[in-house]
Formats: C-alpha cells, sequence, structure tokens
C-alpha cells in the first residue's frame, strides 16, 4: 500500500503562515492544538523538509531531554524522532539530526516514487516546498490549523495561481477558537495548467 503525501499548515484565518515581517508568534498552538498536532503526525513516516523549516525543527531533536517539557511537547518529540526527513537544499552541507538526508533539488517524480514505495504516509512541509508538490497533484491531504486572528499580507498558505478542489474530511474546533480542517484533494488545476485529478483522487 502506497503512502499518502499531507501538506498541514498552521495559518491566520486569512490564510498566511507568517505575517508581512516574518512574525508568526501568534500561531503557536496551546496544548489542545500541540496534542492535535501530534495525533495529526503520528502516522507520519517520513518529513519532506526545507531548510529553513528543517532548522526551525531541529529543537525537537534533543527536546525530550528537557525537563520542563510539558507532556504533549514530549509527545510531539517523540513524533519528531520516530520519523525520518529529507532536507531539500542547495547549502545545507551536513545534518544534525538522525534518520536525515539531504536532497539539492525537489524532484517532483522522485517523490511520486518515494510515496509509491512507502509504508506510511509522508508530510510536506512549508509553502514552499509544498508549491511544486500541490501544482504536481501530488498532495491528497490538506490539513489545516486556523487561528482566530487576520494579519493582512505575509507568508501565504497556498501559492498564487492555483486552484484546488477539495473534500471535507473533518472539522474540529478548539476551545482556544482554532478550528482544524482536514481536506482530501480531489484535483488540482494551475493557471493556465491542465486540471489534474492528483493521486488522491
Amino acid at each position: 500500500m502506497a503512502g499518502r503525501l499531507i501538506y498541514s499548515a498552521i495559518t491566520s484565518l486569512d490564510g498566511y503562515l507568517a505575517d508581512e515581517s516574518g512574525a508568526y508568534e501568534w500561531s503557536a498552538p496551546d496544548e489542545e492544538g500541540m496534542a492535535l498536532v501530534s495525533e495529526w503526525e503520528r502516522a507520519y513516516g517520513t518529513y519532506l523538509l526545507g531548510r529553513r523549516m528543517y532548522e526551525e525543527s531541529v529543537y525537537w531533536e534533543t527536546a525530550g531531554e528537557k525537563a520542563e517539557l510539558s507532556p504533549v511537547e514530549r509527545e510531539f518529540a517523540d513524533v519528531w524522532l520516530a520519523a525520518d526527513k529529507v532536507v531539500y537544499s542547495r547549502t545545507l552541507d551536513s545534518v544534525e539530526t538522525a534518520r536525515t538526508r539531504i536532497e539539492r533539488e525537489f524532484d517532483v517524480e522522485a517523490v511520486r516514487a518515494m510515496k509509491a514505495e512507502a509504508t506510511a504516509d509522508l508530510a510536506v512541509s512549508g509553502p514552499t516546498l509544498a508549491a511544486p508538490a500541490l501544482a504536481a497533484g501530488l498532495v491528497d491531504e490538506v490539513r489545516l490549523l486556523l487561528n482566530p486572528v487576520t494579519v493582512g499580507g505575509g507568508l501565504a498558505a497556498f501559492p498564487r495561481g492555483l486552484r484546488l478542489r477539495l473534500g471535507l474530511l473533518e472539522e474540529r474546533h478548539l476551545k482556544g477558537g482554532a478550528v482544524a480542517l482536514r481536506y482530501a484533494v480531489d484535483g488540482v488545476e494551475s493557471d493556465g495548467g491542465t486540471p489534474s485529478d492528483g493521486d488522491g483522487a
């Protein structure tokens, strides 16, 4: 059985991961949100990461050794450690984490083959890396944690010119006001491009 490719993002209500200054402190999940993220990511066998996302995530490699972690933070650290990581970077020379390899280019066909051979789901992290995967119809599911805030602009969760046909799988309301959404990707269309049913259709 092939693995699915999942794109997840923690965003503002107007669809941004960070505001125009690059700030994203407003997106830090509370305990309930962190537990949800761990629940979502527990099934991932492999993370596909850009350099920046990887460097921000390295913290979790040794976070479990810190006594001040909450139970839900410790659980997420375990989730991170259990998965393989592929880091896409032209400049990174080495990695600080186990079960990690570097690739210089995000090759759509190589990722398609990775999906076909996988026995667990894969996750693509960050909008820049997700863009070619979405455009190629490789993403099977989109997961969004929408925060009750608008920021007016910044780093968008989805690329311009891309149209996705989505089917709602789950909607969950968190006590702090965030809303968790899971969508199946039923089809993809880029501006001027040919519609695709995607791998998950």
